[in-house]
């Protein structure tokens, strides 16, 4: 069944698919603890709910015995121009929750198809799950430094998804960690969030910054002419410079007038304008209020 469900999972259209035994992640446990009680985690509070979810995957999903992780690559053929406000790569398309879940959704039903015992659910970043941590066991990929799943194919331009099952099914083994020494995420990282290799502060980090934190930002926050997320540490890998960009499910395009909008333009975006434009783009969730407030901060003079 191990290669059927990979098969399977080709022809739907993800770009890897590999499988793991849904045993409790008691090292990832002891890191998630140590991030926590150090605070890393800033307002994401969610992080610290379902502890125990996160680690026994049978708590969030009865019965499971096996995790499948997937991914699709993302690295886009098109580029933002650099002088503009810069949106993070994985929004240039679609919403990719939307997309890679109806695509595990067709895979579930596949699967069920030619196996009518199995069960499962599905998981696309919105629920208590450890994807770096299955996809890193499962053999997927490995953790970078940047904390991110790195593939030996596509790099860390991947969205990932998984498919909790409760059948028993042949696991993949994990590969060799292919960081080596190299540290060249850490040093690209201009707010130094990187605080260790496969640790972020996210406090200091750009993507949340942008993304995550509410209110006002500290006069002293340098955003780095990044509007919404931040790809500095990934555009620093060797693994992502030797990945081959693709056209993806989630159908970015050159034209969108997001991705063309000056600092100017977007202050000047009414929330109804801003509605017609980011439907079904991750931009939506962050809300327009947010993305002036970040707009603005680009705009502040650096402090002496």
């Amino acid at each position: 069944m191990n290669v059927e469900i990979k098969e399977l999972a080709l022809r739907i259209g993800f770009s890897d698919c590999r499988i793991a035994r849904a045993t409790p992640l008691a090292e990832e446990a002891v890191r998630l603890s140590r991030w926590l009680e150090a605070g890393m985690h800033g307002e994401m509070g969610y992080m610290a709910r379902n502890v125990e979810k996160r680690i026994h995957p049978e708590l969030l999903a009865e019965c499971t015995q096996t995790v499948v992780s997937l991914a699709v690559h993302y690295l886009p053929q098109i580029r933002q121009r650099p002088e503009l406000p810069q949106i993070a790569k994985y929004a240039y398309g679609a919403d990719y929750h939307t997309v890679v879940k109806d695509m595990l959704y067709r895979l579930l039903a596949a699967i069920k198809e030619r196996q009518p015992h199995v069960n499962g659910r599905v998981f696309v970043d919105s629920a208590p799950v450890m994807e770096h941590a299955w996809a890193e066991r499962s053999g997927l990929g490995w953790t970078g430094k940047h904390s991110l799943t790195v593939h030996p194919r596509y790099g860390s331009y991947i969205f990932l998804g998984e498919l909790f099952l409760n059948t028993v099914i042949e696991p993949d083994q994990p590969i060799v960690n292919r960081c080596g020494s190299c540290t060249r995420c850490m040093e690209a990282c201009p707010a130094k969030a990187i605080v260790a290799p496969r640790v972020v502060d996210a406090r200091r980090c750009i993507s949340y910054l942008t993304i995550e934190h509410k209110g006002v930002l500290d006069a002293s926050v340098q955003l780095h002419n990044r509007l919404f997320g931040c790809d500095i540490c990934q555009d620093a890998c060797p693994w992502n410079q030797k990945a081959l960009p693709v056209a993806t499910p989630t159908k970015e395009r050159s034209t969108h007038p997001l991705l063309e909008k000056t600092a100017d333009e977007w202050l000047q975006l009414t929330e109804d304008e801003f509605g017609a434009l980011s439907a079904n783009s991750p931009l939506q969730r962050t809300g327009l209020a947010t993305i002036k407030r970040n707009v603005r901060q680009l705009l502040l003079p650096p402090l002496p």
